[in-house]
Formats: structure tokens, sequence, C-alpha cells
């Protein structure tokens, strides 16, 4: 029995190790991800905030969770350059190898543990004019909890940061840390963009506690309403399982800190 079970992780060991099976895993991975966005019907929200900074020549942080990471790829649309923030852990790897497909550039690296490197690496690519993209619970969560390494380099920076999520009528979610939402082809789904959150580059502690709370707290609000236009509910059993805070209207919002299963 514990050799059946060990026998899935020695798969994805192999498929790691072997240069050309990663690459026929993360080519599979990008097409599935083109097949689910041709074959669902989707509606785009709050799509003129990016789009704004972008004609202003503005770079900014994307910000979304870990597990609503598939299909945002497709959000993007290679509206400017790009740098995703990636675990150098094997899953971090494969996720990097098929993002590239959709022009997505990669920093290894965490907000978390050994991502001093990655912060200054960071600040460079948003000096230099491009993006960056950011899961602010990775690589290994609590899931939907931000960490304070996005707040640090959207000040060190000094650029907005841009939340966004999606939602679709048929997913499967997977046991993994951060239910990681799969997306099933032939259905409905969503794309929500939040406004920017621009913060002070000068804040104190406290300050960016309240701004890494402001950023969790957009996040996940917009992660129920991405469900609620799909038509689920699920969201708030979600977020209940792992522990997260009620929804924004049964509980007091942060101070603003902006300057200006299958089914």
């Amino acid at each position: 029995m514990n050799t059946l079970r060990q026998r899935p992780r020695e798969l994805v060991r192999q498929f790691v190790r072997s240069d050309r099976l990663r690459r026929v895993l993360c080519y599979a991975i990008h097409l599935y991800i083109r097949f689910v966005y041709a074959t669902n019907r989707w509606r785009v929200e709050g799509a003129e905030h990016p789009r704004r900074l972008c004609e202003a020549g503005r770079p900014f942080i994307l910000a979304f969770w870990h597990g609503r990471l598939m299909m945002i790829p497709m959000a993007w649309q290679r509206m400017a350059p790009i740098h995703m923030l990636m675990s150098a852990h094997r899953d971090g790897r494969i996720i990097a190898d098929a993002v590239a497909y959709f022009g997505v550039q990669s920093v290894a690296g965490s907000t978390r543990r050994g991502g001093s490197a990655a912060l200054r690496t960071m600040v460079r690519v948003l000096a230099a004019g491009d993006c960056v993209g950011i899961t602010p619970d990775g690589p290994a969560g609590p899931a939907m909890v931000a960490s304070a390494g996005i707040v640090n380099v959207a000040r060190l920076a000094r650029v907005p940061i841009v939340p966004i999520t999606f939602a679709t009528s048929r997913r499967r979610v997977m046991r993994s840390w951060d239910r990681m939402q799969v997306a099933l082809p032939f259905g409905r789904g969503v794309f929500i963009w939040g406004e920017p959150i621009e913060l002070g580059g000068d804040l104190d502690d406290a300050g960016a506690e309240r701004a890494r709370r402001l950023v969790e707290q957009r996040m996940c609000d917009m992660v129920r309403d991405a469900e609620a236009r799909v038509g689920r509910g699920a969201a708030r059993r979600d977020l209940a399982r792992e522990g997260r805070p009620p929804p924004l209207q049964e509980r007091p919002r942060a101070p603003e800190l902006a300057a200006g299963e299958r089914h």
C-alpha cells in the first residue's frame, strides 16, 4: 500500500528531473489552460484599472492567491512585460515553465523565506518599468493569508498593487494546501480586477501591517464576489474551513491606505 501511495510522487519527481518530460507536461498544461479559456464564456470586470496604469507607463504588482493562479495568464493577455515570483521548489519550476508559454518570465524565490534576493530582483524589475506578479500566500501558505513581502516590494519600488482573481462555474478543487482551483471547460467564468492599492514609501511597521491586512481583505472580498458572479456560494465555506475572517459586512473594514470538489 505504501508503495502504491509513493508511486505518484515518484512519477512527479521523474517529470521534474527529466527536462524532456517536464517540457511535455508544461506544454500540455498550457494547452489545457487555452482550451478552458476557449470553451468557457468569460466576463471581465475592472480591466480598466491595469490598462490605465499601463497607458500611463506605470509598472505595478499583480497580486493573486496561489490557489487562483491557473487562469491568470489569460487575463493578462501580454498587457505588458511581467515577471512572476515562483518558488524554486519542483512545483514552482513546473508552473514557471508552463506560464512561460504565455510570455511570463519568472523570478525564483519567495516573499516568506529566502526571499531577499528575489525581493531585490523584483524591485529592479519594477524600476526598469516591467510589472511583477506575486502570490502573497505562496509558496506554502497559509492559504489566502497575505505575507508582508508584497507590501515591502510595493513600498520599496513605490508602485501600486493591483489585485485580481477568477472563478468558474465548473471546477475541481484540489486537496492541496491552497485548495487549487482547476477550471473545467464548458461553463462560465469571470475575471475581476481590483482598484490599485497605493502605498506610501515611508510606512512604519504599524502602517505596513495595516497595508498587509488591507491587501488581504481586498483579495478575499474579490474571491467572494467572483464566486457569486458564477453562481457559487462555496467561497464562504472554503474560507471558513481555512480559518479565514468573515465577509466584509460582518467585520470592521481596515482603514484605507490608498493615496489618491468537482461540479
